[in-house]
């Protein structure tokens, strides 16, 4: 029988709170899946999860978003939001246009070209996540995905109590 892999939740043991443990298989099945995501989008599409991610971003506003808000719906810097919008409107698949409501900023939308190579990407990403997730029922992935937003609201709220 194969030795099973290092992971976060190996750290673990009995005698850690039930909360570490929790938290430890959360983070451990979270890297998981975004090294297998990772690992598709390279062999399948030669991109990357940033990438994909702006562009995922950029599909639901077809009308562009200003950098800043890129940057804040990913959750990065703006150096990052740059770096990748740069590399993929050399490549044609977003492009810059000036905002009309704001002469000093600029809005990020994907190109037709971008579009459909988004949609390609999109849909095979959905197969490999339905994949991951195939072993859960449906009542199952809406029971756990009930818990977790519990558990977002707490830390959500946790946080601003301490601000």
């Amino acid at each position: 029988m194969a030795a099973r892999a290092m992971d976060a939740e190996t750290r673990a043991d009995r005698d850690d709170h039930g909360a570490i443990r929790l938290w430890l298989r959360m983070l451990a099945t979270n890297r998981l899946v975004e090294t297998r995501t990772r690992r598709l989008l390279q062999e399948r599409f030669s991109t990357t999860l940033p990438r994909f991610d702006l562009m995922a971003q950029l599909e639901r506003a077809p009308k562009g978003l200003k950098m800043g808000e890129l940057s804040r719906r990913m959750m990065v810097t703006g150096g990052n939001v740059t770096g990748i919008t740069d590399m993929l409107e050399e490549e044609g698949l977003v492009e810059r246009a000036a905002d009309p409501s704001d002469r000093r900023a600029w809005r990020v939308r994907l190109t037709p070209a971008g579009r459909r190579a988004f949609a390609s990407m999109a849909q095979e990403h959905e197969r490999w996540i339905v994949a991951i997730f195939a072993p859960l029922s449906g009542r199952e992935m809406k029971a756990m995905g009930g818990l977790l937003a519990r558990l977002k609201e707490n830390v959500r709220t946790l946080e601003g109590s301490e601000a």
